[in-house]
C-alpha cells in the first residue's frame, strides 16, 4: 500500500469511528434529516466536516497558536453547552407537546444548513485535542509524515470518514422513523435525553477542568516538538 493511500485510510477510519458515538453534530444532522430533508442534513454535515478539516489542519501545524487562545476557547465551551441545553429543552418540549410541524428551536431559522453546520462545529473545540492526539500517534508510528501531500490526503480521508459516519445517522434515522408510527414523539424523547446527558457531561468537564481546552493546555511540549521534526 502506498504511503498516501495508507494515510488516507487511517484518516478515514479514525474519523468514521469517531463520528459514531452520539454527539451534538451527528444527532442534529439526523434530526434535520427527519424533520426537514436528507439534502439539508447532508448540507449540514458538509458544513460541519469542512470546519473539522480546518481544525485538523490547525492541529497539525499551529497547535502553539491554539494553546494561546485559551480564554476564547473557554467561552466557546460555554456557548456549546448553552446550545446543547437549548436543544435538549426544545426536544423535550416537542415530545411533551407533539406537533408534526414543530422543530427544535435551534432549527427554527432560515440559516443555510451548510452555514449552520459550520457554525455549530466551529464553536466546539473538542475536535482539536482529539485530532492532535491521533495525529501524534500516527506521527509516532511513522504512518504520517510532516509533508503537505500527506497532510492534504489525511484531511481528505478525515472528511470522507466524517461524511460516512454522519450519513449513517441521517439515513438510519430517516429509515427508522419511516417505519415506526408516532416516531416523532419517540425521537424527540430520545434526542432530548441524548442532549441532556451530553450537557451534564459537558458541564462536569468544564467545572472539573477536564474539557477540550484543558486537554489542549496539557499537551506536552515534547509531543509538539516531535510533530515538528
Amino acid at each position: 500500500m502506498s504511503p498516501l493511500l495508507r494515510v488516507f485510510c487511517w484518516g478515514l477510519l479514525i474519523s468514521f469511528l469517531g463520528t459514531l458515538p452520539m454527539g451534538t453534530l451527528n444527532v442534529t444532522a439526523m434530526q434535520i434529516g427527519i424533520q426537514e430533508s436528507i439534502k439539508n442534513a447532508l448540507l449540514f454535515a458538509l458544513g460541519s466536516l469542512t470546519v473539522e478539516m480546518i481544525y485538523v489542519r490547525i492541529s497539525l501545524v499551529g497547535i502553539n497558536w491554539v494553546r494561546k487562545q485559551e480564554r476564547l476557547m473557554r467561552w466557546m465551551q460555554w456557548i456549546t453547552l448553552l446550545i446543547i441545553v437549548v436543544m435538549a429543552s426544545g426536544s423535550i418540549i416537542a415530545a411533551l407537546h407533539p406537533d408534526e410541524d414543530a422543530k427544535n428551536v435551534v432549527l427554527q431559522n432560515n440559516i443555510h444548513r451548510t452555514l449552520l453546520g459550520m457554525g455549530m462545529c466551529a464553536i466546539n473545540p473538542v475536535q482539536i485535542p482529539f485530532w492532535f492526539g491521533w495525529s501524534t500517534v500516527l506521527f509516532t508510528k511513522k504512518i504520517l509524515q510532516p509533508v503537505n501531500s500527506q497532510y492534504n490526503i489525511y484531511i481528505v480521508g478525515i472528511g470522507v470518514g466524517t461524511l460516512m459516519g454522519n450519513s449513517l445517522f441521517i439515513f438510519g434515522g430517516r429509515w427508522v422513523t419511516d417505519r415506526i408510527s408516532n416516531s416523532g414523539t419517540y425521537l424527540n424523547w430520545i434526542i432530548g435525553g441524548i442532549f441532556t446527558v451530553t450537557a451534564i457531561i459537558q458541564l462536569y468537564k468544564i467545572l472539573n477542568h477536564k474539557g477540550a481546552v484543558d486537554k489542549i493546555h496539557d499537551i506536552k511540549d515534547e509531543e509538539v516538538l516531535e510533530m515538528k521534526e
